[in-house]
């Protein structure tokens, strides 16, 4: 029987009652790990003490990073965690900046003193910040200096205090320079909460999921093992952010877990992505179908040839975008659906199991069904709710939510799927308000209460609309207030305010003046008629 070691016990006290969670599939032999387990133990700790000590573990631009300096990196840090900030095992810890090697050593270092993790997306503004800190409670950060001022904007808007410490600037590294390149890790449980991952709500409240240490080792020991097939020659790079769980997955814990090596880009373009694929000879790519199509035209102008493999999640991948990525490199892209709920990809395919438009099939470990209106498993020839169970689920952190996520045991992510009767998982649509674009969760609600801040603005409504390249993309419908002249400087002016309100990805990239919107009797507002017109 595992023993947690959390002194605080803020996050034991907030996960869901046991009858509230997914059932857990836990028989995979791969997946039989000790009953205390801290996961920086296996990722980075282990791989020194096996020789990788020399190997590079992280290329970026001016300072590759070999497996015994992470290391060593994140014990200073850790060092710096409890013996000046007075870390706790339990408290949480927040962590702002781009992909880069030192948030890769912070996240390290906060697993190794038994902390929870809150990575969060560098784009983020402070009212946003301010949310997922009050939620968290969160008293401690570590953040890169270009981030800080929204994350100390973000702190009275929070209502409680903050340590912060700061990278880029030299108050980190200071604080570094005297600790030693050793650190006992805390013998956390394997069922001790190991990192908080937020995602939006249709409501824009955010969720935070709850993730242990056994299912940081669960999702590289169930995707990087069997569908990856990551190993130790592998070179790993990708766009999404270590604030994702699918960037964390990919681009830190799978390539550390098979003592691999990954090369973070800070700020991920397509010229970018493919001069890095050329630099560093990477092998397997991750991003989101948007991009893949925006490479396309350049892709022969770099030295890919080192490219083998290539991912795509965060939303559907086009069958166009497929095929148009096949024709110019030769490479089929590997689909993939995951949730922040359960912390990773459950359902792809890879090789010769491809199916162009399919996402795939359940992983090892997994098991998949669409639910039909009254809740029951339907296989094969039907259509429905996406109903998942495995190694890892959902776990959201005091929220009612959880009730409306698993249902009868099955974790309910909110998509509507098609199963071929070869057991093929096609996508169809989404069951929410939420909106998917280039990989990104977008509370219509949200970006509505940001354009009524507006003076121009009377009323709005947020949906998404099909788009090619990205999925969807945020359209707004907008009524002016009176004497107000739509306009397209108007159009531009509400989407740079926007940008500047909450994170810029979240702004409108289509904008429709209407002179009033659908609603109900009752005044609410109909947005389900808006998107049928998409």
């Amino acid at each position: 029987m595992s023993i947690s070691v959390h002194t605080d016990p803020f996050a034991r006290e907030k996960l869901p009652p046991k009858d509230q969670w997914p059932e857990l599939l836990l028989d995979l032999p791969e997946l039989q790990y000790p009953e205390q387990l801290n996961c920086a133990s296996w990722l980075i700790d282990a791989a020194v003490e096996e020789g990788f000590g020399e190997k590079t573990a992280i290329f970026h631009l001016g300072c590759n990073w070999t497996y015994l300096h992470l290391l060593q990196q994140a014990n200073r840090i850790a060092n710096v965690l409890v013996h000046k900030l007075g870390v706790m095992p339990g408290n949480r810890v927040l962590l702002r900046a781009p992909n880069h090697p030192m948030l890769a050593a912070a996240w390290l270092a906060v697993m190794k003193c038994g902390g929870i993790a809150v990575t969060t997306m560098p784009l983020l503004r402070s009212r946003e910040l301010a949310v997922i800190a009050n939620k968290a409670e969160v008293g401690f950060a570590i953040c890169d200096s270009r981030l800080r001022d929204e994350l100390d904007m973000s702190i009275p808007l929070a209502g409680q205090p903050m340590q912060i410490l700061s990278f880029g600037d030299g108050q980190l590294e200071k604080a570094m320079a005297g600790q030693p390149v050793d650190f006992v890790n805390v013998d956390t449980a394997v069922d001790d909460v190991a990192l908080l991952g937020f995602t939006s709500g249709t409501t824009g409240e955010p969720k935070a999921t709850m993730h242990f240490h056994r299912d940081v080792l669960a999702m590289s020991d169930v995707v990087a093992r069997n569908l990856l097939e990551t190993n130790a020659s592998d070179v790993y790079a990708g766009s999404p952010p270590l604030g994702f769980t699918y960037g964390l997955g990919a681009l830190l814990v799978f390539p550390l877990r098979f003592r691999a090596a990954v090369a973070l880009i800070e700020q991920p373009t397509p010229s970018g992505l493919l001069e890095h694929i050329e630099k560093f000879r990477v092998t397997t790519l991750f991003t989101a179908p948007v991009m893949y199509r925006a490479m396309i035209p350049e892709f022969g102008n770099h030295d890919t040839s080192s490219l083998k493999n290539c991912m795509s999640a965060g939303e559907a991948l086009p069958k166009a975008t497929f095929e148009a990525w096949f024709e110019a490199t030769g490479i089929r892209i590997m689909d993939g659906i995951g949730a922040t709920e359960l912390i990773h990809v459950f359902i792809g395919a890879s090789g010769a199991d491809i199916r162009p438009g399919a996402t795939g099939k359940p992983l090892p470990g997994y098991t998949a069904c669409v639910l039909d209106e009254n809740d029951q498993p339907q296989g094969p020839g039907h259509t429905g709710r996406l109903a998942v169970k495995g190694p890892t689920g959902c776990r959201y952190l005091s929220d009612s939510r959880q009730l409306a996520y698993v249902v009868d045991g099955w974790n309910v992510t909110g998509d509507r799927y098609r199963i071929d009767e070869d057991g093929y998982f096609w996508f169809e649509t989404r069951d929410d308000d939420m909106i998917l674009s280039s990989g990104y969760n977008i509370a219509g609600p949200e970006v509505e209460s940001a354009l009524l801040e507006h003076e121009a603005v009377s009323e709005c409504a947020v949906v998404g609309w099909p788009d090619a390249d990205r999925g969807h993309i945020v359209k707004a419908y907008i009524v002016t207030r009176p004497r107000v002249q739509a306009s397209d400087a108007l159009r531009q002016a509400l989407q740079e305010f926007v940008k500047q309100t909450i994170a810029p990805y979240k702004y409108p990239r289509a904008i429709e003046f209407i002179a009033e919107l659908p609603k109900t009797q009752s005044g609410k507002i109909q947005r389900y008629l808006l998107r049928e017109q998409a």
